[in-house]
């Protein structure tokens, strides 16, 4: 069963939260940590993009830049820009956008849940990114950001949040610039922490990793350094545990993550249309978006013209887990077979489009001739990506696309 711990949490007074608060830092480059951070002394990203305070041109990896985050975080403790709660706490962290609001629960995973497969993922890591966080964690002692994490649903959980939210007052409330809502409540009272603490112990065998990868493997593998490290080892240390949000599986929504490619390995439009013809039902829709609408069902965009292509049958499998993914329906008939683009982690001719920039982002990029045609998935579900972490199973590179990102800052765990 799954360990929810209760910390206490380093959080910025009310009045400065939304100022503080910032995008992840892997949503963003250092030129455009640069520019959001500009004129605002408060941002996050003064610790978790430190390089934006050193000259342009040093290296982002740089050992200077990790021991510029650990100045910074120092800094903003100083000034009381982050402040420590007195006792341990849980807290719950609300997200809306387009009217839908997603609430979760705030609290540290554990470490031995992550080496010993309770917590699961359907990601591979890279270790050079993994070492990049693992340096930064090392160097601030703290996880800076928070991971964001799903489990099945527990009734008494959802009516313990919908309680707290409906009974008492959010500590932060803003709308970032992007448009997207963040709502965040302090758990002050023991007996509820207690019981959310013990639900998770007893009625939520697993948790799941639905983004961030790369900074839960790197917040388990330093915790797990400190604990090897550490002769008097106990088990009660806070490097055991990191700082994650928990969202229950049926509020979170999985959005498209497509598809654009440079060009046609040496085919025409036409030819192209007639190769994908063997394990498709192709059909022309015309000039206006088309977006796919079930699963199976693809949309392309090549030559000013949407395209559906529905995968005919023989051509999946749904009693596999991996088989079953449109992604992988795609990169076996399409990219693969057709196109020749091999390994979608290192092939240059291929990027990818996250379903929040829209169909008319692919559009466009094919119009001004960067890429020669588009495909666009019809989202993974969770029970897709829940039945791929269950059997051990990791998904192809850049399959799901989770959004509203968190925020960074609203609340930062230390390891002391």
């Amino acid at each position: 069963m799954a360990i929810l711990k209760a910390f206490k949490g380093l959080r910025p007074p009310t009045a400065i939260a939304k100022d503080l608060a910032s995008r992840p830092y892997d949503v963003l480059n250092s030129a455009e940590a640069r520019e959001e951070a500009k004129g605002n002394d408060y941002s996050l990203l003064h610790i978790i993009k430190p390089e934006i305070d050193l000259p342009v041109e040093m290296d982002e990896h740089d050992e200077a830049v990790y021991q510029q985050a650990r100045i910074n975080f120092d800094k903003f403790k100083a000034n009381k820009w982050l402040v420590q709660d007195e006792k341990n706490k849980l807290y719950v962290y609300a997200q809306t956008m387009d009217g839908r609001t997603q609430y979760g629960i705030v609290g540290c995973a554990g470490v031995e849940d992550y080496l010993n497969g309770i917590i699961k993922k359907h990601e591979l890591t890279r270790k050079d990114k993994e070492e990049d966080r693992m340096k930064h964690v090392r160097i601030t002692n703290a996880n800076m950001e928070p991971v964001f994490f799903t489990y099945p649903a527990v009734k008494e959980i959802d009516e313990i949040v919908e309680n707290i939210v409906k009974n008492q007052k959010a500590e932060y409330d803003f709308t970032a610039d992007d448009g997207f809502g963040h709502h965040f409540w302090v758990i002050n009272d023991d007996a509820t922490i207690a019981r959310i603490t013990e639900l998770f112990a007893t009625k939520v065998p697993f948790t799941y990793v639905a983004d961030g990868h790369h900074r839960t493997a790197a917040a388990a593998l330093v915790g797990n350094e400190k604990k090897k490290n550490n002769p008097n080892h106990n088990g009660t240390e806070e490097y055991n545990f990191f700082l994650a949000v928990h969202f229950p599986d049926n509020q979170l929504k999985i959005i498209d993550y497509n598809r654009v490619v440079k060009d046609l390995n040496g085919l025409s439009t036409a030819e192209l249309v007639e190769k994908l013809k063997a394990d498709f039902d192709v059909k022309e829709e015309g000039s206006e978006i088309y977006k796919p609408g079930k699963l199976h069902e693809f949309s392309m965009y090549l030559d000013g013209k949407w395209y559906s292509m529905t995968a005919k049958q023989g051509t999946y499998n749904d009693a596999d887990p991996i088989g079953v993914l449109d992604v992988t329906i795609l990169s076996n008939l399409v990219l693969d077979k057709i196109l020749g683009i091999k390994d979608l982690r290192t092939d240059k001719r291929i990027d990818f489009v996250g379903g929040i920039r829209g169909l008319g982002e692919l559009k466009r990029r094919v119009d001004n001739g960067e890429m020669k045609v588009a495909f666009a998935l019809y989202a993974v579900s969770m029970k897709q990506l829940i039945d791929i972490a269950d059997t051990g199973n990791i998904m192809p590179p850049k399959t799901t696309w989770f959004e509203p990102k968190l925020r960074s800052g609203i609340v930062v765990h230390e390891l002391v």
